[in-house]
């Protein structure tokens, strides 16, 4: 039996091999390997990002059942800049409130592996198992402060509801293999190829939307995000606001465009009706919220409906938009989540939205990145964030879904008044006590995220070019 080409899983190949060097080290040295592993882990996630950023054109292998193509690279570059700054967010706060172990970076970069398969599936068996190698290491970094009664109830709820998930999704996938014969994309697709699916496809498609839509939070499977993300540590609710969206929008795209293309007009529907209810539900739930990791788990639900938006169109050009859409998001997500962990009096993290009261004039720095986050997010021209919303109308537009567009643009509006009372807050209320100095690895993360939103802003070309190139891969 001839060997599969290893070259086109290279960036994995990497990941795991170090994933088993680190394993190997935290069992010999225990608790003193923390600063070492965290560092390899950083270490590990730039070689493969640089390799991934490396590959051209398009390459199959493991019986064409996982692809590198210009979307992978595309998508796989966004996940492994979403990890490496969880790392370094996570790294000090972690160690501060006595949570660190030595397995938390090992559990990032095999998360990180499992999404990128994700990625890269070309078929619905390397589809599910990068999505569990993906969701076991995400079920116990939710739980990772055990001793905290309300991380060990996220880290329960989202392993109950992600299991059902992956159930509902495994069931679709096979209702798929019985009416199609095939397991493939291309071979999915060739059956589908004279347009309308039968009944027996149609709810295995059906089943495979509820299993991708838990995975990037969109209503109606979105009932874990905000338990999740209040009772994970801050820098894992980052971790799940960033990374592994990314992973999973770019699974929901390769699963739609790549193996249903002919059905098109069967998966529409479905996706209309996630993108419109995950927008609604986005934008009004977050109004009442006090406290500010519950504002970001409503503001994610709420922007995964507007990524959807692109993805209804069914086009190059959606795929473009909900590309470049993502990765904006990633940055304002990165750069808010980093914010919050600023906030710090007395050695502890607050969370209520009230805690930021005159910061302008407390930390302006802060106050000014923070602001330009929530700019950003609420799409307020000429930020990038306004692009970002402009690109997936653009394409809803051109594909005649009016009514999307409008209720997206409706329901953008709603979610400003929720960012913008942030920066009222901040700029307008009396001063509480300054927070303490935060960590440089969560200064730097800020510092990063504000300068790619303010270049993206400026000049949003280089990222619109680079979507486009990839986005023509899929068709």
């Amino acid at each position: 039996m001839a060997l599969p080409a290893l070259g086109p899983a290279l960036p994995e190949i990497i990941l795991a091999l170090g994933a088993i060097a680190m394993v190997l080290i935290g069992a010999v040295r225990g608790e003193r390997a923390g600063r070492l592993l965290e560092g390899l882990a950083l270490v590990l996630l730039a070689v493969a990002l640089v390799v991934v950023v490396s590959g051209e054109g398009r390459l199959l292998t493991f019986n064409d059942g996982f692809v590198a193509d210009g979307f992978a690279r595309f998508m796989k570059v966004l996940t492994l800049l979403g990890a490496g700054a969880t790392i370094l967010l996570a790294s000090e706060t972690l160690r501060r409130q006595g949570v660190m172990r030595f397995e938390f970076p090992i559990l990032i970069v095999l998360s990180t592996i499992g999404m990128m398969m994700m990625i890269s599936a070309n078929d619905l068996i390397s589809l599910y198992v990068g999505l569990e190698l993906q969701s076991l290491a995400l079920y116990v970094v939710a739980a990772f402060d055990r001793d905290n009664a309300r991380s060990t109830e996220a880290g329960l709820k989202y392993f109950v509801l992600g299991a059902l998930s992956s159930g509902m999704l495994l069931y679709g996938a096979s209702l798929t293999y019985g009416f199609t014969g095939t397991v493939t994309f291309p071979g999915i697709a060739a059956a589908t190829q004279g347009g309308h699916a039968g009944l027996g496809l149609v709810f295995g498609i059906v089943f495979i939307a509820a299993g991708v839509a838990f995975k990037i939070s969109a209503v109606p499977f979105h009932m874990w995000t905000p338990d999740v993300y209040e009772g994970s540590p801050t820098p894992v609710a980052a971790f799940f606001a960033s990374a592994p969206k990314m992973a999973a929008m770019a699974m929901v795209i390769r699963v739609f465009i790549g193996a249903f293309p002919g059905a098109i007009h069967d998966w529409q529907q479905i996706i209309i009706f996630i993108s419109i209810a995950s927008m609604a539900l986005g934008a009004f739930a977050a109004i009442g919220q006090r406290n500010i990791k519950r504002l970001l788990a409503y503001s994610s639900i709420a922007n995964m409906g507007f990524a959807l938006v692109g993805l209804a169109a069914g086009t190059a050009g959606g795929v473009q938009g909900v590309m470049t859409y993502m990765a904006i998001y990633l940055a304002t997500t990165l750069g808010a989540f980093a914010c919050v962990l600023m906030m710090r009096r007395d050695g502890k993290l607050v969370e209520d939205i009230n805690e930021l009261a005159g910061l302008s004039r407390t930390n302006p720095w802060m106050a000014f990145a923070l602001s330009m986050m929530m700019f950003s997010l609420a799409g307020i021209p000429p930020l990038a964030g306004f692009w970002a919303k402009f690109y997936v109308f653009l394409a809803a537009i051109d594909a005649k879904l009016y009514t999307l567009a409008v209720v997206g643009v409706l329901t953008s509006v709603v979610g400003a008044y929720y960012y913008l009372r942030l920066v009222k807050v901040m700029y307008f209320d009396d001063p509480k006590p300054a927070f303490e100095r935060s960590d440089l690895g969560v200064r730097t993360v800020l510092f990063v995220s504000a300068v790619f939103v303010l270049a993206l802003s400026l000049v949003p070309a280089p990222l619109f070019d680079s979507a486009a190139a990839a986005a023509k891969s899929l068709f």
